[in-house]
């Protein structure tokens, strides 16, 4: 039998609200989506392809592009570097306050917390870190709900690690709940939002509802399993649940630092790690820009109006934002916590199992251009959205999609395909003597944008173990030297993996990233 949808804000109860791919619509609908999920695909292969065309056939055209586009770089570098230094004084600030005294102010006592942990075969020691750090936060524990959302296919080794956590902290917290969440389930996708969802539905019918607990007066935080919390998270949370403009209509997303495991991960995990932590820095001071990401949290009233996370979806925690928004007719947030959590860099290992899993990470999180097509098919029919809006916002995410595959192709590979194929009467003139100095000048000015990045890199880190000595600093600050090459292997080329795979109708799953604390030293 169908569920009941009277509980579902107007425009959630539509049919297709939770679309997640073509082959889930009908007739033009249908056809209509499919087109949608190849644009990306080629507007990317389509920029890279003309850069080569162009210099083939118009090298001048080409030489002056590639001027253009490095000068647009070295502003654009200027203009993230501030916002990163921005939000970095901003989250050190929110560190040092006393949030605990900052709510004193308010009554708050009313207010519930439900821990959702969904995790698959994750090692206990990794999932007991996470609940230990919950027992240490600066709030009252016995208003916590933890929620150990199990997956039935992982097999008995996650139940009986579920039952020994509940076992040894059930006593600490409000109610500690364990979920399974079946497999196989008609018109699911395996991984973390059908989990989630699946254990949302759980707390509800077993812990709010029983001991009648108003769902507006709980806040669901969604955390990845490796999620260490610092003490003070649910003082800040609650602290801007209250003073925001409108609570029960807002996500709060703090900023993942990936440094729980930084000291024994290789240099080129860390780089990895901490580029993605800066992209999170930076996008706290945009928040018209920012969607939900990994670990966040939202009031239970707001997820059940839309049913929950997307059971169909490799990028739900992005995707429940533009339901959210969808839903109350874009009138809804994403409030910046400028506060951090713990996770874990993503290391195997070894250093090429590292490299591996670093890449499949990213192309998971870049196959969220799958929101765009949403976004754009939903727009179409959400007319209670001003369409000033809508094109912005369809704008905005289609040029974030297209630069984030083509900017550090275009501006590390392609730069120099004037030189090397603009045929011999472009290569007798004073442009093609230029080029190379003058792109190379404007990237060299643009690197100085690691060197904030490097300093800033060094006051995130946890404490030094014994074990490493004062020099792995200078190591540190020395390893952002990379990054033009992550930002093409990690990045770019995962980026158009994502794209392509979309493009063809080749759709990926949810794969789930090991999870590891013990690496080799391979590379430092």
């Amino acid at each position: 039998m169908e569920p009941s949808k009277d509980h579902l804000l107007p425009y959630a109860r539509r049919p297709d609200f939770h679309v997640g791919r073509a082959t889930e619509l009908t007739g033009n609908t249908r056809r209509f989506y499919r087109v949608l999920e190849m644009l990306p695909g080629i507007a990317s292969w389509g920029t890279l392809i003309g850069v080569i065309v162009l210099s083939i056939y118009f090298p001048f055209f080409a030489a002056y592009f590639v001027i253009g586009f490095a000068l647009y770089w070295l502003l654009k570098t200027a203009f993230l570097s501030y916002h990163l230094r921005h939000n970095w004084k901003r989250l050190r600030h929110h560190l040092s306050l006393d949030w605990q005294a900052l709510v004193a102010r308010f009554e708050y006592d009313h207010l519930y917390h439900v821990v959702l942990l969904p995790f698959y075969k994750e090692p206990q020691e990794i999932i007991e870190a996470t609940v230990e750090a919950l027992t240490k936060v600066r709030y009252n524990k016995k208003n916590i709900i933890v929620v150990l959302a199990t997956e039935e296919r992982a097999g008995a080794e996650a139940q009986a690690i579920a039952a020994t956590m509940k076992a040894k902290y059930g006593d600490v917290f409000g109610h500690v709940l364990v979920t399974t969440h079946p497999a196989d389930i008609v018109g699911e996708l395996a991984g973390k939002g059908s989990n989630a969802s699946w254990a949302a539905e759980e707390v509800r019918t077993k812990v709010l509802d029983p001991h009648g607990i108003r769902y507006d007066q709980t806040l669901v935080s969604i955390f990845d399993i490796d999620t260490v919390l610092y003490p003070d998270y649910f003082n800040c949370l609650v602290w801007h649940f209250l003073t925001a403009a409108r609570p029960l209509k807002s996500s709060f997303q703090p900023v993942p630092i990936f440094n729980n495991n930084i000291w024994n991960a290789p240099a080129i995990s860390r780089v990895v790690a901490m580029s993605s932590t800066f992209w999170e820095m930076v996008q706290q001071e945009r928040p018209e820009r920012m969607a939900t990401f990994s670990s966040h949290s939202v009031s239970f009233q707001a997820l059940y109006e839309v049913g929950y996370w997307q059971r169909n979806m490799v990028s739900e925690d992005s995707r429940i934002y533009w339901n959210l928004m969808m839903a109350n007719n874009g009138e809804y947030d994403v409030v910046p916590l400028s506060y951090p959590v713990s996770m874990d860099a993503n290391a195997a290992p070894t250093l090429l199992k590292t490299i591996g899993q670093i890449y499949r990470q990213h192309r998971r999180w870049t196959y969220g251009v799958e929101n765009l097509c949403y976004i754009l098919y939903h727009f179409r029919h959400q007319h209670a959205i001003s369409r000033t809006k809508r094109i912005t916002i369809a704008l905005r995410q289609a040029e974030g999609y297209w630069s984030l595959v083509t900017n550090p192709i275009m501006l590390f590979i392609l730069g120099w395909t004037p030189i090397f194929l603009g045929g011999h009467d472009f290569h007798q003139t004073v442009l093609s003597y230029n080029l190379p100095i003058i792109v190379r000048d404007l990237l060299i000015l643009a690197m100085f944008g690691l060197v904030i990045s490097s300093m800033i890199s060094l006051t995130l880190l946890p404490p030094r173990p014994k074990e490493r000595g004062r020099w792995r600093y200078i190591v540190l600050a020395l390893q952002w030297i990379m990054v033009p090459a992550t930002m093409i292997i990690f990045s770019a080329i995962p980026g158009l993996d994502a794209q392509t795979r979309l493009m063809f109708g080749r759709y990926m799953g949810f794969w789930v990233t090991p999870k590891t604390r013990t690496t080799t030293d391979a590379t430092t």
